[in-house]
């Protein structure tokens, strides 16, 4: 697999994510659901949005792998939250080293969303390749 990333605008050095991913000689494409705070059991988290992503970054993580993919192969990852600005001011400390621990250069978005399933307050959606 070749991955190329552009961010034409001098701005996006200081994101966590690219404009665009290219990737050729693909060999596999996984479409991920979002990925939330759900147990085992399929029981969803009530606790605060940080110790939600923690629970979701665990669970995304889990998926790829048991797929037979790489985390650092996210090449599209977006974000729902019900709160923007929860998410910026008391998530950022977990998902910034999750993307730098992996090295991903993502295309994101970003949404709030009026609400979830159950109790959710963040949820992940990712395409990885290999």
């Amino acid at each position: 697999m070749e991955k190329q990333t552009f961010d034409p605008w001098e701005w996006g050095k200081h994101t966590n994510s690219v404009q665009a991913v290219e990737v050729k000689n693909v060999t596999g494409t996984l479409y991920c659901s979002g990925q939330a705070a759900v147990d085992a059991h399929g029981a969803p988290s009530d606790a605060d949005m940080r110790t939600q992503l923690i629970q979701t970054i665990q669970n995304l993580e889990q998926l790829i792998s048991e797929a037979g993919y790489d985390c650092k192969n996210i090449v599209r990852l977006n974000v729902y939250t019900t709160s923007t600005q929860t998410f910026f001011t008391t998530c950022m400390d977990v998902y910034v080293p999750f993307i730098q621990k992996y090295g991903i250069r993502q295309a994101m978005t970003l949404l709030e969303v009026k609400g979830l399933f159950a109790t959710l307050s963040v949820e992940l959606e990712a395409t990885v390749v290999k």
